[in-house]
């Protein structure tokens, strides 16, 4: 069987630049081309910026007051920064931002071998290939691309994990200075209590925010990381059930992206609380005291990415009505 579209999303809108790449929702191939480049567009803006911040970067002043981006996240992940959160060594920052720029080859070279030389449509192709091909209408299917996705974001969280326990360390505002995080706090009652704004017995409308030591940032993500995984295999064993998918139905790609984007804004908005009232994850050796500015950019990319899930779960019931 061949699988065929001639229906882009673009033709039923007056404002098709607003659909982007849902004009390729049916076209597998191309729409996973898509996914690669701009994934490479992204390592490429981390890479040139981080390049950028260390060609400019002043040690005797602090990075808040060099209206710098990256390096403040680097130095706090431990790299390059002794006591009291003073830049010794630029040369990871370098590192990091070439490695950036690299992968960002290898991913824009992937995506346009995808775009212009893959096949439009994965079914098509057979073999292998057509495993990775997906129907907007086959849970099972999206289920299992799901699953690999999730368990990709748990390895993310035990890679910072592994950087705090294991390789080097992270910079502990507490104490002023990078430290091996050896004894995370694994304490469930602790760990989610964060959630529903439990701190120390106490309730704080801050919620994960209010978190003030590394021990339980750390034990944090090592639960986080568990669960993803353990999630991630539950969806590429297990479609979602009946219920579920009458609660979130799943009928076209508008409404799976519109769910993404909805994910998003909840993830810049919880980040925006973060940065404004958070000085363990934020360190005010990096970020300053006054960082109203930075979490408003948070919130407003939340703005946007909620504007475009009402956006995009409007057209996926535009199209289920029509």
């Amino acid at each position: 069987m061949t699988i065929t579209t001639d229906r882009t999303l673009a033709e039923d809108t007056n404002s098709s630049w607003l659909v982007g790449n849902a004009r390729l929702i049916d076209l597998s191939g191309q729409l996973l081309g898509a996914h690669v480049a701009h994934a490479g567009l992204i390592m490429f803006w981390a890479g040139a910026i981080t390049i950028s911040e260390v060609t400019r970067f002043v040690p005797s002043v602090p990075m808040y007051e060099q209206g710098l981006t990256l390096l403040p996240h680097l130095a706090t992940l431990g790299w390059g920064v002794g006591a009291g959160g003073e830049v010794v060594d630029t040369y990871p920052y370098f590192v990091i931002g070439i490695l950036h720029l690299v992968a960002s080859a290898v991913l824009g070279a992937g995506g346009l071998f995808h775009v212009f030389r893959g096949p439009a449509i994965l079914y098509n192709v057979g073999g292998q290939v057509a495993k990775f091909h997906y129907e907007w209408n086959d849970p099972k299917q999206l289920s299992l691309i799901l699953g690999h996705h999730i368990i990709i974001l748990g390895l993310g969280a035990f890679l910072l994990v592994l950087k705090a326990m294991i390789f080097g360390g992270i910079y502990d505002t507490n104490v002023g200075n990078v430290r091996l995080i050896s004894n995370p706090n694994l304490n469930p009652g602790t760990i989610f209590g964060y959630l529903v704004g439990l701190k120390d017995g106490s309730w704080t409308p801050l919620g994960m925010a209010s978190v003030d030591n590394l021990e339980d940032v750390i034990g944090g993500h090592i639960w986080v990381g568990f669960i993803l995984i353990a999630g991630g295999t539950w969806h590429i064993l297990v479609q979602p059930f009946t219920w579920v998918r009458r609660i979130l139905p799943i009928e076209n790609g508008e409404e799976i992206l519109s769910y993404s984007l909805l994910g998003l804004a909840l993830m810049a908005w919880i980040s925006a609380v973060f940065v404004a009232y958070n000085t363990t994850v934020y360190p005010r050796e990096f970020y300053g005291y006054e960082r109203l500015g930075l979490a408003d950019i948070q919130f407003f990319l939340g703005v946007v990415a909620f504007l475009g899930y009402v956006w995009h779960y409007w057209r996926s019931s535009h199209q289920a009505n029509s």
